[in-house]
């Protein structure tokens, strides 16, 4: 079985703390299906199995049905539900179940008789200190025997040459005659390696005399000299052991890795927020007028679908702000304004307030972000005067600025009792910011004039190509800036394109080929090869559907895709086969004059019916994009005193967007 995917980036010593993040290997295989090939090391497909299950039914995740065809290799399939989004169930598996998993690369070992537990690293060091001393040990033990065999090839070859073995007759006893052959060998001492015993003058007489008669001295000394260059090479790993011992290990690598290559993949990949990925399966709900929020309130007001991590933050009337848990009821604050999930990385939903400082104080505006906070807290917004008390309020999640009316209460002399005002002239700051002046007169009524647009410079989105995400950390390469009705254009290898939101959860399959903000006039082109009609074909196309997953090469099983490029104007450059030993010389090709635009499911001209080796993209032809036509987009810096008659002010409604008093 495979092994699952380990991230590298957490890859750390145990006994220093780190541990190793193990996933599985999942893949989309269509919209509503999964499909799990490896799994982590430190599971197995039963208990993987079992994870998935109890996550659905506690409602983490939400699929259909779930089968193991797991045989040889590992094959878990995963029905979900239409209209469940395959990206976020994707990253809610590894977030609740054991399709990752985190293990401590701590190990045990026996030294000195006693158990050590002791990190991966300093395992290693252990293991490969252990190791090299053993080859210092075989080292020296093989060039022991190539001594011993230089010595004795040495003896042997003097023994003969000299024909010690005549006189052998002479000797009736072993005493004398070692004696004989110790004088005989001693204008020879110097050159021998150690001193000669025995043992080696009792192997020289056990010489057979066909031996004797065969011998032949430039063979001796041929191999004395191999002798001699094993001994040199031997010494010389000696004085070099740490080389010797990295080309030891690569030798093992080579002699036993094929067959038994790793089975784990290392990579980097992103952390997951399960708050961003639990499905949201139950229901929020509140009773403003009491001050409760919660799941089990089924007889209040519904707020929206949640999940039993979220966070919640509620805005009070009199100007408290508190962020809390979901929970089954809780008490927060009675007059309740506004109530939502909320998102703690969210720095793009902009708070529109209009507040009365105390019970007949000014009135002043304010637009700010909320971050940083504690929970169960209450923040005052206002300026903490008794009796203050918000006038007007908006939630904007792109940083809209409306323009609103104000109606003043008809007393005295004044004047002015009705003007607009727009929030988009307001600086954004922090939430205890006490804002700017409105009015120190009673407001009658605040009414909404004109939707607001986003304020808030577009949003730069980057792809990082390590873990296969989006982000908006630049990490990786800029894809542009993204308002929020930009969408980005994918297409894979294997012919399919989609265009999509970007969003950070999206997974990207490994054969996307291009990956680009999406320009709705800016064609498409594309080589490929037609399985059927054994042609290669040229087409030009706009994408005019968003969200779906569309093919344009044809559908049988021989067709690929050679090229694909979102330029203006693309070149190619043909090379063809050699056909009967002629050449056929390179062939350029303009695509923009080639083939018109037309649909996206048309087969498109052909291209050529020579057999081509190769397509190669070029450098597209000069070409000038026009400039994109956007609406206005406002950065209000510093604080902007507002010129106005001031009146007095009183507000009802539902203290969503406009309130009123009479």
């Amino acid at each position: 079985m495979t092994a699952g995917i380990a991230d590298v980036s957490n890859y750390n010593d145990g006994m220093r703390g780190g541990r190793v993040r193990v996933r599985a290997k999942i893949a989309q295989l269509d919209k509503n299906t999964l499909v799990i090939t490896q799994i982590p090391f430190s599971t197995n497909t039963t208990t993987l199995i079992d994870s998935i299950l109890k996550a659905n039914e506690k409602g983490k995740i939400k699929i259909k049905k779930i089968e193991d065809n797991t045989a040889a290799d590992v094959e878990i399939v995963i029905h979900l539900f239409p209209g469940v989004s395959p990206d976020k169930t994707i990253d809610a598996l590894f977030a609740f179940t054991a399709c990752e998993t985190s293990v401590a690369p701590l190990g045990c070992v026996i030294e000195d008789n006693k158990p050590l537990f002791i990190g991966v690293s300093d395992m290693l060091k252990i293991s490969t200190n252990r190791t090299v001393d053993l080859l210092r040990q075989e080292l020296e033990i093989q060039l022991e025997e190539l001594k011993n065999k230089w010595h004795f090839s040495t003896l042997e070859k003097i023994f003969i040459r000299e024909e010690m073995y005549i006189d052998f007759k002479l000797y009736s006893d072993r005493e004398s005659l070692y004696d004989y052959m110790y004088n005989r060998f001693e204008p020879f001492k110097k050159s021998f390696v150690r001193a000669i015993t025995d043992d080696d003058l009792q192997k020289l007489t056990q010489i057979p005399m066909i031996r004797i008669t065969r011998f032949d001295s430039d063979k001796a000394d041929d191999f004395i000299s191999k002798l001699e260059d094993e001994m040199k090479e031997v010494e010389f790993n000696l004085a070099h052991l740490t080389d010797f011992a990295i080309a030891y290990f690569s030798k093992l690598k080579e002699k036993y890795g094929k067959g038994r290559e790793r089975q784990t993949e290392l990579r980097s990949f992103d952390n997951i927020e399960a708050t961003k990925v639990a499905l949201r399966n139950t229901k929020l709900y509140v009773n403003r007028e009491e001050g409760f929020i919660g799941t089990g309130l089924k007889k209040d007001e519904y707020v929206t679908d949640c999940s039993d991590i979220d966070d919640v933050i509620v805005f009070l009337r009199d100007g408290n702000m508190m962020i809390c848990k979901v929970d089954e009821k809780k008490f927060v604050g009675k007059d309740i304004i506004h109530v939502a999930i909320f998102d703690k990385s969210d720095k793009r939903t902009i708070y529109n307030m209009i507040y009365r400082d105390g019970k007949s104080g000014p009135s002043y505006i304010k637009r700010f972000n909320v971050s940083g906070i504690t929970r169960d807290k209450l923040y005052d917004l206002t300026n903490e005067t008794k009796g203050s008390q918000i006038l007007y309020f908006t939630c904007n999640p792109n940083g809209e600025a409306e323009v609103i009316t104000i109606i003043l209460r008809q007393i005295g002399s004044i004047k002015k009792l009705k003007w607009d005002l727009d929030f988009a002239e307001m600086a954004i700051k922090g939430r205890a910011s006490k804002g700017n002046l409105v009015t120190k007169y009673p407001i009658k009524k605040i009414e909404i004039k004109e939707k607001g647009i986003s304020t808030l410079k577009p949003r730069k989105i980057w792809f990082d190509d390590t873990v296969q995400r989006l982000n908006v950390d630049a990490r990786g390469e800029l894809l542009g800036e993204f308002r929020p009705n930009d969408k980005i254009l994918v297409i894979s290898q294997a012919g399919k394109l989609k265009v999509i939101i970007p969003e950070l959860a999206t997974h990207f399959d490994e054969d996307m080929v291009v990956l680009e903000k999406w320009h709705p006039k800016k064609p498409i082109s594309a080589i490929y090869y037609d399985g059927e009609k054994e042609r290669y074909y040229v087409k030009r196309f706009l994408v005019e559907t968003e969200g779906k997953e569309e093919i344009f090469i044809t559908e049988h099983p021989k067709s690929q895709l050679e090229i694909v490029s979102t330029d203006y104007r693309p070149m190619a450059e043909l090379i063809f086969t050699k056909v009967k030993g002629v050449q056929k010389e390179n062939q350029k090709v303009d695509i923009e004059n080639f083939i018109a635009i037309k649909g996206l499911k048309a087969l498109g001209n052909q291209l050529t019916t020579d057999k081509l080796k190769q397509v190669n993209l070029l450098e597209p032809l000069p070409y000038e994009e026009p400039e994109e036509v956007v609406p206005e987009e406002l950065e209000v810096e510093g604080e902007t005193r507002i010129k106005i008659q001031d009146e007095n002010i009183q507000l009802d409604g539902d203290g969503q967007i406009t309130l009123s008093l009479e």
